[in-house]
């Protein structure tokens, strides 16, 4: 057995926190590690310290606790930091979004061709880029030998910028490939003779091997498209992986979008909302139009509230899902929903989340697949440059991360089409926040096709500068 510390800062997102604490009290060769609990919100820290602790207790794990407000002390002597802090929060997010729709952008100016996932801004996030660096820096300095395992958004912004700035062990961590796995459940076969991979960018991951018991299973994809496409509805705005507008995609691209690279389409599938509702169904229009975000932030809501309901009641047990069914009815929320929320109730398997394997992996060389945002280094991807960040399967051992082979390679429409404009977003994010060219935003929103005018893009930027929570942002972009 082999203990170490494991530092979560941003752990006040306590249903993200809770999976973790799940998984390393299953994972039994990492018995008596320490999870450091790092919050600012000092509410909601102590929240996610309680339920952290009920929880162990109650399934009788041997993990230990701090929580704490200070970074420093936190990260200090880690073997493991996971970053999952939102600076800011949501609000800032939405007060930067409104400004910009006052402005004729239609969901922000975050809101870019091929990243449209609404809390994975690039444009307005100067704290955020900060932070991450902030984080990777204090790392080298109290605990150099650390792996950082970068969880916040924007993950390709963010690993790619660590990765060139520091030295430290970096990878980027993102669920979106479990696409795969709905897919697989859609068309009805056993996952266990399924033989996929998937590579790109974070959010922007393309399914470029699937086989079924060793045989192309694009075909059975083709099939289910041309019996059951028609009839296809959202179960909830994020349910997407067979919507319109990855069947689009996939019909333009020659391979099917995964995850959250279904969200981050062309202008073709967001000009409004009712373009989003014929890509993405009805009564949303997938998870980032006005409707299907409104719907995530009021459920988020309801389920932090439930959260706290469990950290502050000791007769309501974490195990129990007589527990969640009360509150599930207490807050009118439908039970279509509680199999995702108790999902780590279940004492037997992993959450899904890669977190824990990894460090597994690493500490007590337990061999895992997994599918991570690594430097391109020896070209991974086939014309994509080596110091960018890409999305790929990967081998994670004691000996480090060892990326697979691509397999078949992208398609050439995915990479030049896709892959190219998607990473010049990320170069001119970058690019901005190093320099603190305002000149760089300006060229991003002269590109974009809600622009009319160069005025307008002046009085946007003018307007989400001048914000009270903006006055650094805007000293820093001065130039």
């Amino acid at each position: 057995m082999s203990a170490v510390k494991i530092s979560i800062i941003g752990a006040g997102s306590a249903a993200f926190s809770l999976r973790l604490v799940s998984d390393l009290c299953k994972a039994k060769k990492l018995e008596g590690s320490m999870i450091s609990l790092m919050d600012i919100d000092e509410g909601r820290l102590n929240a996610i310290y309680n339920l952290a602790t009920k929880f162990v207790n109650e399934v009788g794990g041997n993990v230990r606790f701090e929580k704490t407000t200070d970074l420093e002390r936190s990260v200090m002597d880690s073997d493991f930091v996971i970053n999952t802090a939102l600076v800011g929060g949501h609000r800032w997010m939405e007060e930067n979004r409104k400004a910009g729709e006052k402005h004729g952008y239609y969901r922000g100016i975050d809101t870019q061709e091929f990243n449209m996932v609404s809390d994975y801004n690039t444009f307005t996030n100067y704290y955020q880029l900060k932070f991450f660096l902030d984080v990777a820096r204090l790392i080298e300095k109290v605990a150099p030998n650390a792996w950082l395992l970068q969880t916040a958004n924007p993950v390709f912004e963010g690993t790619t910028l660590i990765a060139r700035e520091t030295n430290i062990k970096v990878a980027g961590f993102c669920h979106g490939h479990h696409g795969v796995i709905r897919l697989v459940k859609a068309l009805g076969i056993d996952p266990k003779d399924v033989d996929w991979q998937v590579a790109g960018f974070n959010h922007a991951i393309w399914l470029n091997r699937f086989k079924y018991r060793g045989e192309n299973a694009y075909p059975l994809l083709d099939k289910w498209i041309e019996e059951n496409a028609s009839n296809w509805r959202p179960t909830n705005p994020f349910d997407d992986q067979l919507s319109p507008a990855a069947i689009d995609m996939y019909r333009f691209y020659g391979m099917l979008p995964v995850g959250d690279t279904v969200r981050n389409g062309s202008w073709k599938y967001h000009y409004d909302l009712e373009t989003k509702k014929k890509w993405f169904g009805e009564p949303w229009g997938g998870a980032d139009s006005e409707l299907g975000w409104a719907w995530y932030n009021e459920n988020l809501k309801i389920m932090t509230s439930i959260i706290a309901d469990i950290a502050a009641d000791p007769n309501l047990k974490i195990l129990s899902i007589e527990t969640y069914e009360r509150l599930f009815e207490k807050y009118g929320l439908p039970k279509e929903m509680l199999s995702e929320a108790i999902e780590f109730v279940n004492p037997s398997e992993m959450s899904g989340e890669q977190h824990i394997p990894f460090i597994n992996a690493i500490v007590n060389d337990e061999e895992q697949r997994l599918v991570l945002n690594i430097m391109n280094k020896g070209e991974i991807i086939k014309g994509i440059p080596e110091d960018v960040v890409v999305e790929v399967p990967v081998i994670v051992d004691k000996n480090g991360i060892r990326p697979e082979k691509i397999d078949p390679p992208l398609s050439k429409r995915v990479v030049k089409f896709y892959l190219y404009p998607r990473m010049v977003r990320m170069e001119m994010a970058l690019e901005a926040f190093l320099t603190g060219d305002r000149k760089v935003l300006e060229e991003v929103l002269v590109r974009d096709p809600r622009t009319k005018s160069f005025e307008q893009v002046q009085a946007v930027i003018d307007e989400i500068l001048d914000l009270p929570f903006n006055e650094e942002m805007k000293k820093h972009y001065r130039n």
